[in-house]
């Protein structure tokens, strides 16, 4: 019964995927593929006939997983037309954490517009995120796909900036949250956290290099 189940919520995410979320046919292959590598997993790891105990979620989230799908919402601006959908049901699931299933649906959005900045950095982020906000080649790739894609955004190198100092490449992250802070307009929005983060980033660095220097 439990086969049967997951095949039925599958289905039923499917078609709400495809006709309330209206995501764009040429989509389908991508968010079935999601699906069935999700129950493929659950395949692989479940054990349906062992009776039910609660035990702590493995995934980790790294930080506020709601307030950073936010932050890039607000960095990166409007999003292109192709991609809404996509990113629509991958921002709600990096909000719950599930960072993996995330980055698969937005790989919609950019094979179908290739150029969609704002999905390129939600794939990176995800990518950071599910592996517990440290930095990978894939997340480094997805990362520059956004900058290429929108050199005059400020996400990419805000973000990738704080996924180098959370892997523990301090200096590079805060050369490029420098950089940015140099280029941002007095006005800027997001100008004021940045240069908190800025400062507090500095703070740390000083106390690691006077613990570093102590006899």
């Amino acid at each position: 019964m439990i086969w049967i189940l997951a095949g039925g919520v599958a289905i039923v995410a499917f078609l709400g995927i495809a006709f309330i979320l209206k995501a764009p046919r040429s989509g389908y292959e991508a968010v079935a593929a999601a699906l069935v590598l999700g129950i493929a997993g659950y395949a692989l790891q479940a054990s349906p006939g062992i009776p039910a105990a609660p035990k702590p979620a493995t995934q980790k989230i790294a930080g506020n997983a709601a307030a950073l799908v936010e932050a890039r919402q607000t960095l990166d601006g409007e999003r292109g037309p192709a991609g809404d959908n996509f990113l629509v049901i991958g921002d709600a699931l990096a909000r719950n954490g599930r960072f993996a299933d995330a980055a698969g649906v937005m790989l919609g959005a950019v094979r179908k517009n290739p150029k969609d900045g704002d999905a390129w950095l939600g794939i990176a982020n995800s990518l950071v995120g599910h592996a517990d906000g440290q930095i990978t080649p894939a997340s480094l790739y997805a990362f520059q796909r956004a900058a290429d894609a929108d050199p005059a955004s400020p996400g990419p190198p805000f973000f990738l900036g704080m996924a180098l100092a959370q892997s523990g490449r301090l200096a590079e992250g805060r050369a490029l949250w420098a950089e940015l802070l140099e280029r941002s307009p007095a006005d800027a929005p997001w100008r004021e956290d940045l240069e908190q983060r800025l400062q507090q980033l500095d703070a740390f660095i000083t106390q690691q290099q006077t613990v570093g220097n102590a006899p």
